[in-house]
């Protein structure tokens, strides 16, 4: 169990009302709640939980408020920027003694830079809320102490934070005692309990809450708060003693653990508490003295209790914070427990404060040896800095990594690819050594940047012992490697220990590894005495018929290996759970496929011997890159998963300390993870370029050439006479070329293509030598004809540049082929604002940005707003735009009345604000004023000129963003009548959070927080903003109607006003049965049958007496409604998992096609 269930476990018990809304990484303990619910599971007091999902954390939070006011015990989940979205109604509750528990998955919060990942930034914002806080280290602890906020919040009816850390210990998984619902029934205070409904608000005792006060008294009444915070750590020691009781844990409000005598002290919270215990022990058992002391409840700070917990011999301590509060004297917890000691008359402790871990930064054993040694000297650093190396303001700490003995325990590092299954073929394999061989069992997964297809790492141990390492595996007595060309990118053998097993996932034979592998890989396999295996999990799937999933191959292969349970045992389970995930879903003949996996790769690995030859293997000379300064000392590093030892020097040289990166470096990353890629062929292509405005990563893009330049072009450049250019064209050459390093080889172009033969899909090993034609022809902006780019029509316009590629989108995503096509007609004067979501984090995932520039230096100028405030964000670009450009106006007006190149002023002040003439216009005054006397006036404008052509503004985002948080700001946007476009790519749920219930979720869609299906219709939002008159409005879907698309997209930037386009977007987390090779003939079969309609709503139409609705989409074919609902596991699972309701609401779900159809039909047959 990891974290988040285990705190999800606790709060369903003593929950009446759930109020949520989705954030990573706190999602999973919500869902949980949700899917619990759904079924029936019941809380202690013996009904389902009412679960609510807000529109935002905003929302969630109110809603708690009233609901705790009315008298039900009430309870949330969130994270990071939700959290901070809850902090007014926190006051409100904290101040109003209300038992709100709030489950805490900690994370960053954003400043500088965005992250996911965890540190205590989010909740350490929120130590004046009123709110006690409770602080766990592992999942057990989130187990136990989560039942004790529970517990102490009705007692003391007094509001609970529980907080862990996101990530480490919200996704760790280990093997931990789950409470009983039958033990904490017996613990809840029903007294306590009935006082809080007798005092709540209710017409038949009415009473008036929350009201304005003047300052005669709000100061008494804010400091008679004291009375109440006095009793919590009683209260909290209390139910801990409890929970000690029923499980034989010691829990204290801060736990003491080392020597007795210990001298040298660190206190700490959360999950890096168990890896200083491991220190502890460490470094006691070589003769020092140290101790540890681990807080637990950290609001309200219990002096008396913290002076307990320190030794009488201690004289020196060190204060690790998971936070950074810039321009304080020393971080949160540290000038606590400066204030602690001084109030305690301890002063004769030296304290030293240190900070570790941001957002998620690995914590080590090694590192806390520095500290303790740090302690150790006569003047100990304070205000120090772990984990980095900080060559700027020197704050760092020097440390040596050390492997800690773990006798008996088995540690495994696997490196996969995203969406290949490793990850939960990995979270089944600690299942069941955990549960099934009853060994305790850790798994924790590390993510790179990217959506599916990115890197994944699975760190694993299995032992006999409990598991305390909070930190990634380091030497590992298993590694595997999932996809091949991992072995050239990474160093895959360093973690690796002596005489342990090695697996490469690859279709080498044992003879092609010489020529295959890198010189360091063999040195390591050499002298570390590895046991080296391969094994061709992708070609056994293929011939089972599972098409690319290995999972249950590999899986199979390493319980084979590793022998850390009895194989039948594994084998057993593992076809348990074969049956468990597919039956349901898809039938016996898939379980029966899986199986067949399982059998065949417990004997698929073939041992390698490896020769003596690569004792000394030698490298090859270094391939030279051409590339920017930027991504050589930044890029590359962090791309071979180096980042950690970049020092912040390098960061301040670039420029990057403020958030700023250069732009299109994704264009270095060439991750090569296709299996097989396209191959045209000339002789059948029919030239339409759909494959090309089809693909998702741009990486494959036609080239014409004259013949000259087919003369200068690699031999191996083959082309065909073009075709289809109009009349009047030139004799241009025609190619289409993959970059086969780029390509993710989903296969979407083949499924638009319309000539069968003109596309096969070609094993990489055939292909990655046309990778060279991509880079230094199709790249090669000199080949570009504009005599042929035109915005008129598909073909023409997939000819010109992308100014969005090679992004880490998942294999296949529908939404990366509009921001490609956005880019292709706006890109060189585009602002793009991005709300927090899929599009943000394939667009904005550093160091792989896709968002690149030209060979003038211009480009899409991106930024990563927040979730709730994009709309606005974008809003202020326009503003800060227009104000700039009228302080240069007045001075172009002055200088023209002056004589100072009247003809080029006269031109761009007529032509300014045409779309079309801008760049002409700006490019002429700029040239002019170059040679004009460099007056004030000259110079201003020429320092400024990055101002002078008109630019587009748009935002962009999900239907998260669009349809729920984000929707007032979008509303009142678009509502102000200015030239901004705002670009919804519309999934149907919350996908980069995994997969939660939207306003855009239509009904008898299963999804999480909807675990019972959709009740509702979905949002009409194209209609909301139709009401205005004003705004432009467009519901397009690509894969049917790529003319259609363009048409609305140039239509949008043409309008002089506001404009919303909302795409359709098929999305891994719509669960599409055919796969996400076909997410173009998704859509394609979604306005066929009516479930997506096409139209445009053009203001400008009204004026010339036409209708200003145009619907777009042909009559559908409702009878295949049905079908297309059941090609997608999102509506079929509803049928397998709730019968009783399933035929309801796919009955409601076609009807709601079939009336939003008719509005249409409507709407387009009446008169303007």
């Amino acid at each position: 169990m990891d974290g988040n269930t285990a705190a999800a476990h606790v709060a369903y018990a003593f929950t009446e009302v759930a109020a949520i809304y989705p954030i990573t990484p706190s999602s999973p303990m919500a869902e949980k709640v949700d899917e619990w619910s759904a079924k029936g599971r019941k809380n202690l007091f013996g009904s389902t939980v009412d679960v609510i999902q807000m529109q935002s954390e905003a929302g969630a939070a109110g809603t708690c408020h009233g609901s705790l006011q009315a008298g039900a015990l009430t309870t949330t989940f969130t994270s990071s920027q939700g959290l901070m979205l809850m902090i007014p109604a926190m006051y409100a509750m904290g101040g109003q003694f209300l038992p709100n528990v709030m489950h805490i998955a900690s994370r960053v919060v954003t400043s500088n830079h965005h992250s996911i990942f965890g540190d205590h930034t989010d909740f350490m914002t929120c130590r004046t809320t009123g709110y006690a806080m409770l602080m766990s280290s592992s999942p057990q602890e989130a187990m136990d102490l989560g039942a004790v906020a529970h517990l102490s919040a009705i007692h003391a009816k007094y509001a609970f934070m529980h907080c862990f850390d996101g990530f480490r210990t919200s996704h760790e998984m280990q093997r931990i005692e789950a409470l009983d619902y039958e033990d904490l029934r017996g613990l809840v205070d029903y007294d306590a309990l009935k006082a809080f409904r007798r005092q709540s608000l209710n017409p038949e005792h009415p009473t008036n809450r929350g009201n304005n006060v003047n300052p005669d008294i709000y100061f008494q009444c804010k400091e008679g708060a004291n009375v109440k915070s006095a009793i919590v750590p009683d209260t909290v020691q209390h139910y801990m003693d409890e929970i000690n009781a029923l499980t034989g844990r010691d829990y204290k409000l801060f736990n003491y653990y080392g020597a007795p005598d210990a001298e040298e002290v660190i206190v700490v919270m959360c999950s890096a508490s168990e890896a200083v215990k491991e220190t502890v022990d460490f470094l006691n058992a070589a003769g020092r003295k140290v101790g540890m002391v681990q807080i637990h409840l950290y609001r309200p700070f219990s002096v008396k209790h913290f002076a307990e917990a320190i030794p009488a011999t201690c004289k020196k301590i060190a204060v690790l914070d998971r936070s950074k509060e810039t321009g304080s004297v020393g971080e949160p917890v540290y000038l606590d427990v400066c204030t602690a000691l001084n109030q305690m008359g301890r002063t004769d402790i030296q304290i030293v404060g240190g900070r570790y871990g941001l957002s998620s930064k690995d914590a080590t054993p090694g590192m806390f040896v520095a500290v303790y040694d740090n302690l150790r000297q006569d003047k100990p650093k304070n205000n120090f800095t772990i984990g980095i190396n900080d060559d700027v303001t020197y704050t760092s700490l020097d440390y040596k990594e050390i492997e800690l003995p773990h006798p008996g325990q088995v540690s495994c590092k696997l490196w996969g690819l995203g969406g290949d299954g490793t990850v939960g073929a990995n979270k089944n394999a600690i299942t069941t050594i955990g549960l099934t061989a009853n060994k305790y069992a850790q798994a924790y997964f590390s993510y790179d940047s990217m959506k599916s297809g990115g890197l994944t790492q699975s760190h694993l141990r299995f032992g006999d012992d409990p598991i305390r390492s909070t930190y990634l595996v380091s030497m590992a007595d298993f590694v595997a490697v999932h996809a091949p060309t991992y072995v050239n990118k990474y160093d895959t053998t360093e973690d690796l220990k002596d005489g342990g097993i090695y697996l490469l996932n690859c279709p080498w034979s044992a003879d092609e590894l010489e020529n295959r592998l890198p010189a360091k890989m063999k040195r390591d396999l050499y002298h570390k005495h590895a046991q080296f295996y391969i094994i061709d999990a992708a070609k056994i799937a293929g011939e089972i018929g599972l098409g690319k999933r290995t999972n249950n191959i590999l899986q199979a292969a390493f319980f084979a290996l590793t022998k850390v349970i009895p194989l039948d045992v594994a084998v057993e389970d593992m076809k348990k759970n074969n049956y468990n995930s597919y039956f349901k879903k898809a039938g016996q003949k898939i379980v029966d496929m899986n199986n067949e996996a399982v059998d065949r790769g417990v004997d698929a690995a073939v041992r390698v011997e490896i020769p003596e030859s690569w004792a000394n293997a030698s490298d090859e000379p270094a391939e030279e890159r051409q590339t920017t300064p930027f991504v050589r000392d930044i890029v590359l590093p962090m791309d071979r998963q180096q980042g950690d030892k970049l020092p912040v020097s390098v960061f301040q040289k670039y420029g990057v300390l403020d958030g700023t990166w250069e732009n299109g470096t994704s264009a270095y990353s060439k991750r090569g993870v296709a299996t097989s890629v396209p191959k045209w062929d000339g002789a059948k292509c029919a030239q339409c370029n759909r494959c090309v405005a089809a693909c998702p990563h741009a990486a494959i893009r036609p080239v014409l050439l004259t013949g000259e330049e087919k003369a200068n072009v690699p031999a191996s450049f083959e082309t065909v006479p073009a075709k289809g250019l109009g009349k009047d064209a030139p004799a241009y050459s025609y190619r289409m070329q993959v970059s086969p390093y780029d390509c993710l080889g989903c296969g979407v172009c083949l499924t638009v293509c319309p000539v069968e033969g003109a596309l096969t899909m070609t094993p990489f090993d055939e292909m990655k030598g046309e990778q060279a034609n991509f880079d230094e022809v199709a790249m090669n902006e000199s080949y570009l004809k504009k005599d042929v780019i035109s915005d008129r029509n598909i073909k023409s316009l997939e000819f010109s540049k992308p100014y969005f590629q090679f992004s880490a989108a998942c294999a296949g995503c529908a939404e990366t082929t509009y921001l490609k096509m956005v880019s292709q007609l706006v890109g060189d004067r585009m602002y793009a604002g991005n709300a927090a979501g899929c599009s943000s984090a394939y667009s904005g995932g550093a160091p792989i940005l896709p968002y690149c520039r030209d060979e003038r230096g211009f480009g899409p100028a991106w930024e990563h707003s927040l979730f709730e405030d994009n709309a606005e964000f974008a809003y202020g670009f326009l503003h800060a735009q227009e104000a700039i450009r009228k302080e240069i106006l007045i001075r172009l007006e002055a200088m023209k009345d002056a004589g100072i190149a009247p003809e080029a002023i006269g031109s761009y002040l007529e032509s300014w604000d045409d779309k079309h003439q801008s760049r002409a216009v700006t490019d002429a005054l700029i040239a002019a004023l170059e040679q004009c006397e460099q007056t004030g006036d000259v110079q201003y404008i020429l320092e400024n000129k990055e101002y002078l052509a008109k630019k587009s503004v748009w935002a962009i985002g999900g239907d998260g963003w669009a349809y729920d948080i984000g929707f007032g700001g979008i509303d009142h946007v678009l509502a102000q009548n200015r030239d901004i476009n705002l670009l919804v790519l519309d999934t149907e749920v919350y996908s980069n959070t995994g997969g939660q219930s939207s306003k855009a979720t239509p009904t008898g869609a299963v999804a999480k927080f909807a675990a019972g299906g959709k009740q509702i219709a979905k949002k009409d939002l194209g209609a909301i903003f139709m009401n205005y008159g004003y705004v432009y409005v467009a519901q397009v879907a690509i894969g049917y109607d790529q003319a259609q698309t363009l048409k609305a997209i140039r239509e949008a930037e043409e309008y002089p006003g506001p404009s919303i386009i909302i795409a359709y977007c098929p999305c891994l987390e719509q669960h599409i049965k055919a796969g996400m090779s076909c997410t173009q003939t998704e859509m394609k079969k979604a306005v066929e049958c009516g479930y997506w309609q096409l139209y445009r709503y053009d203001p400008r139409r009204t004026a010339e007496g036409k209708n200003p609705f145009q619907l777009d989409s042909p009559e559908p074919d409702t009878d295949k409604l049905m079908d297309f609902l059941m090609g997608e596991n999102r509506y079929a699972s509803l049928k397998n998992n709730f019968p009783d309701r399933a035929d309801a609401l796919y009955e409601k779900a076609v009807a709601d096609a079939k009336a939003r159809y008719a509005k249409y039909r409507k709407l387009a047959d009446e008169n303007a």
